[in-house]
This record gives structure tokens, C-alpha cells and sequence, in this order.
């Protein structure tokens, strides 16, 4: 074999290999492409389960306080009255389903939103305790009408500050600036 031959052997060598590898390389990076793609997918989806994760469980503990409340209203415009058996049930009711609702926000939300969560929860079992002592005809230096009803009011607002953060850290409002 001559030099001339030799190199153009060597040539058609070199130029089938690169084409091959070319093509290889082509297709390995399409490869990647394809799963960064795919990995971005997913991270997408994760962000977006978490998120109506906390969307829901937002919901649950809105939902559980308002009914709380309402349910601490409600008894206390009960008080005297003489049959309060079914007001003292969904009082109750309401109170176990804030508690598991509480419960579940401890382990997802955000510390702004566990802090207010967490002292309106004390709040409505402050005045739960005030509620079932009159009830009960038990009641503690300064426990009154009066008074529960001035904590009610105080608690509807705790309650729309705690909505007002939550809608915010959902991205749902601005945070009301001085309202």
C-alpha cells in the first residue's frame, strides 16, 4: 500500500468515525435534553401538589376556626336558655375538627402563618373555657357575658388577619398594606 492509498484509507476511516460519533453525540445530548426536560416536569408538579397541599390545608383551618367561632356565638347567645344540649354538640364538633385542623397546620404552614394560627387557637380555647364555665354555672373571677362577647369580636379579627396572611402567602392578595 502505497502513502497515497494509505491516506485516503485513513481519511474514509476518519470520516466514517466521525460521522458515527457525530451522530452518537447528536443523540446522547438529545438524550439529556430530554431528561432535564423531564426533570423540570417534575419539579413542576411537585410545586404544584405542594402548593394546593397548602392551599387545602389553609382552607381546612379557615374553615375549622370560622365554625369554631361561629359555634362559640352561638353558645354564648344560648346561655339561660334552657335546652342547649345540640348547641353544646356542635360547639364540640367544632372545637375537635379546629383542633385537627390546628394539628395539621403545625406541620405544613409557614411560622408567620403557625403564629397567628397558633394564637388564635389559644384565643378560641380561652374563650371556650369562659363559655363552659358559665355554662356550667362555674364561673372564674371576671368571666361574663360581657367579656366573651369583647373576645368574640377580638377573635372574628385574629381570624381575618390569619386569612389576610394566608391569601397572601398563596400568592391570591397583597398583603393589605395598613388595613
Amino acid at each position: 500500500m502505497d502513502i497515497g492509498s494509505a491516506t485516503a484509507f485513513l481519511v474514509a476511516v476518519v470520516g466514517v468515525v466521525g460521522t458515527l460519533l457525530s451522530a452518537l453525540l447528536t443523540q446522547r445530548a438529545a438524550e439529556r435534553g430530554r431528561e432535564r426536560e423531564q426533570e423540570q416536569a417534575e419539579q413542576l408538579r411537585k410545586r404544584r401538589s405542594e402548593a394546593q397541599e397548602l392551599r387545602s390545608c389553609y382552607v381546612a383551618l379557615n374553615t375549622a376556626a370560622r365554625q369554631y367561632l361561629t359555634a362559640l356565638t352561638d353558645h354564648m347567645h344560648a346561655l339561660g336558655h334552657d335546652d342547649l344540649r345540640s348547641v353544646r354538640q356542635r360547639l364540640t364538633e367544632a372545637r375537635d375538627q379546629h383542633r385537627d385542623a390546628y394539628a395539621e397546620a403545625q406541620m405544613r404552614v409557614p411560622e408567620r402563618v403557625l403564629e397567628l394560627a397558633g394564637d388564635l387557637s389559644r384565643d378560641l380555647g380561652a374563650v371556650y373555657g369562659m363559655v363552659r364555665r358559665l355554662d356550667d354555672g362555674v364561673p372564674r373571677a371576671g368571666d361574663s357575658p360581657a367579656l366573651m362577647q369583647q373576645s368574640i369580636e377580638a377573635l372574628w379579627g385574629g381570624l381575618r388577619e390569619m386569612r389576610r396572611t394566608m391569601r397572601a402567602d398563596l400568592g391570591v392578595s397583597r398583603a393589605d398594606s395598613g388595613r
